[in-house]
Formats: structure tokens, C-alpha cells, sequence
């Protein structure tokens, strides 16, 4: 397969360029080789979008490094018979992990309590003030799928009380409660987590009726992707105290964040780590190695999209 033209248009985890150089003929870049190109390896952040697609005429192949389909046009690819792959399941526990890390971080104010130990104030001061737990809490999750239901098991393990919302019912989730709406979701809920994948129907699900349902002691956080979210309004709630509270480890334009969120203390930062472990991303880099080997010896892919 060394003939093969794999074209990867922006730097990624290493141990994946390495394995990509050795068993293809890596390209970085498509100016002059697009008639020797038959596959893309992109992210989830930058994708291909129609005018990638159509500069690579022999493209055969779109595998995903990482599982958001946002910056794929995946129609663009279904007509041209061009086949898509991405890495789902392998980053569920680690998502479910930062959602978890989130969650304990902002009730408990782990951040602050740091910061309150290096700068001396713990001696100068006394005990840190009073927060809040997570124990007993009601968790609403958005989205219960793979990630959805790995954090709602992580936090029954914390005696909470599970509800969602999802496009269906899940039947084999029925001891956790389903409302047939994110307002009606958040209203009932003491922590919204966002899990779900975003579409032209989730994006900016988490409006202002959705924050003010979940008040001024609810809790957002975003493990999904930043769109979901309508950061204005976030900002908005919770300078006025609309909102309790936010986690966030996806944002709207990322990397660049709402500085008014810097100077709040009810929230915690997270620069896009759902997934970064390199146990993870080394199963990641093998997933999108194994489906061009099976794209191109004719075999079933190992986790098709198209």
C-alpha cells in the first residue's frame, strides 16, 4: 500500500503520522498530487467540507480522526460514492470522565480550592468556604447515547437520579425518566449534561428558556460540541445569576472563548480535552489505520458513517 496517497492536511498525533508514513505515501499537502490522492485523514475541527471534496477527484476515502460529522459534507461524499469512517466508542470513557471531572470540579470548587492552597490564603485566612456535592444529585443528560449513558452509569455510581431527553425513548434505560423536552429536561434536573451530537436540530438547543429552566443552582456542562450552546446567552445567565453554573470543555469558536467567562468563578475551562489521553488517541489512530487497510484490501471498514 505504500504507492497509496493518503492525504493529511493538518498535523495530528504523532504515533498516527508515524504508522500513515511507514504503510502509505503520506501527502500534506493536495497542490499538485490531487490526481494521486484516494484518501483524506481530517479532524473533527477542520473536516472537509464540498470544496476539499471536489479538489480530489480520485478521492475514495474520508476517515475521521475523532467522531463529530459537523465539518463533513457527508452529502457531498454520498454522491460522489465516496466512503466515510470515524472513531466512536473508543473516546466514550474518557468524554465520560471530563464530564464527571467537570461536574465535581465546579460544585466543589476544586479549582478555586488550589488556587486558595498556593497563594498562602489557607493559612492566612482559614478553611475554604462552604460547597456544594454532587452525591444525591438529579443528573439530566442530553443525548443518551455511547457518552450519555457512560456518564449517567458514572454518576448513579454518586446515588443520582438519571433522567434524559433523546430523539426516542431508550426502552432498555427505563429506570431513568425521559421528558420529551430539553426545557422540561432542565427544569427537572439539578445538572444538565450535554452528550449529544450537534445537527441543524441541536445547535443552539441550550437557549435562554433552557438555562432559566435550569435556574440559578442548576449546572450546565458541555462535553458535546460548542454550538449546542448559545455562549451569549450562557454569558448572560451566568453574570446575572440565571444560571448556577457551567463546565465546559467544547466552545463556540474554539479556541477562542468569551473572555467575560475568565472572570467568573462559577464556571471551569477545559481546552477541548474530552478525548485527550494518549491511551485514547493511540486507539483513535488505530481505528483510522485499520479502516484504510480495510477500505483498500476490499474488507468490510470497522466503524463506516458512509
Amino acid at each position: 500500500m505504500e504507492s497509496i496517497g493518503v492525504l493529511m492536511p493538518y498535523p495530528t498525533f504523532p504515533y498516527l503520522e508515524h504508522h500513515l508514513q511507514s504503510r502509505f505515501n503520506l501527502l500534506r499537502a493536495s497542490t499538485n498530487y490531487t490526481t494521486s490522492i484516494r484518501a483524506a485523514v481530517v479532524n473533527a475541527v477542520h473536516g472537509a467540507d464540498a470544496n476539499f471534496i471536489d479538489a480530489l477527484p480520485m478521492l475514495e476515502i474520508v476517515c475521521i480522526y475523532g467522531i463529530g460529522l459537523d465539518k463533513i459534507d457527508l452529502r457531498k461524499c454520498a454522491e460522489r460514492g465516496i466512503r466515510v469512517t470515524n472513531t466512536p466508542d473508543v473516546i466514550t470513557d474518557e468524554t465520560a470522565d471530563v464530564a464527571m471531572a467537570l461536574i465535581i470540579s465546579l460544585l466543589r470548587r476544586l479549582c478555586q480550592c488550589d488556587l486558595y492552597v498556593r497563594s498562602g490564603n489557607w493559612k492566612r485566612q482559614g478553611s475554604f468556604p462552604l460547597t456544594t456535592k454532587f452525591s444525591g444529585k438529579t443528573v439530566g443528560i442530553l443525548g443518551l447515547g455511547r457518552i450519555g449513558k457512560a456518564v449517567a452509569k458514572r454518576a448513579e455510581a454518586f446515588n443520582c437520579k438519571i433522567c434524559y431527553h433523546s430523539r426516542t425513548v431508550k426502552t432498555e434505560c427505563g429506570s431513568y425518566k425521559f421528558y420529551p423536552s430539553v426545557v422540561e429536561l432542565a427544569s427537572n434536573c439539578d445538572i444538565l449534561v450535554v452528550a449529544c451530537s450537534l445537527t441543524v436540530e441541536t445547535h443552539y438547543i441550550i437557549n435562554r428558556d433552557v438555562m432559566n429552566a435550569l435556574g440559578p443552582k442548576g449546572v450546565l456542562i458541555n462535553v458535546g460540541r460548542g454550538k449546542h450552546v448559545d455562549e451569549a446567552e450562557l454569558v448572560s445567565a451566568l453574570i446575572e445569576g440565571r444560571l448556577g453554573g457551567a463546565g465546559l470543555d467544547v466552545f463556540h469558536d474554539e479556541p477562542d472563548v468569551s473572555q467575560e467567562l475568565f472572570g467568573l468563578d462559577n464556571v471551569v475551562l477545559l481546552p477541548h480535552i474530552g478525548s485527550a489521553t494518549v491511551e485514547t488517541r493511540t486507539a483513535m489512530a488505530d481505528l483510522v489505520l485499520a479502516n484504510l487497510e480495510a477500505h483498500f484490501l476490499a474488507k468490510p471498514l470497522v466503524t463506516p458513517v458512509l
